[in-house]
């Protein structure tokens, strides 16, 4: 399970759209193909989960890898704060 830390250091359950995985895909470059053999899941999971237009829903183990891969990777998930929810690149650590 991804969790994330809110400012007032409460602990919640990260929230992500089918659109985010998409879009953190396209960043890194990677195909559905790269997103199961990261995350450790089925190449139909991958395609059964990116036909709906939701949030990222299955198993929660199996929502926790293909977030964890992403993380890993270096994508941070942006939540809706106002200018909608997004994704972006990490800046390398040097």
């Amino acid at each position: 399970m991804i969790l994330k830390v809110s400012m007032a250091g409460r602990m919640s359950i990260l929230k992500v759209s089918i659109r985010q995985v998409k879009a953190a895909r396209a960043l890194l470059g990677w195909s559905q193909d790269d997103l199961a053999a990261s995350a450790g899941v089925s190449i139909p999971t991958i395609k059964r989960l990116e036909a709906s237009d939701d949030t990222l829903g299955g198993r929660a183990e199996t929502s926790s890898r293909i977030l964890r891969a992403l993380q890993t990777a270096g994508i941070e998930f942006i939540e809706q704060n106002g200018g909608g929810p997004g994704v972006r690149l990490r800046k390398p650590i040097r």
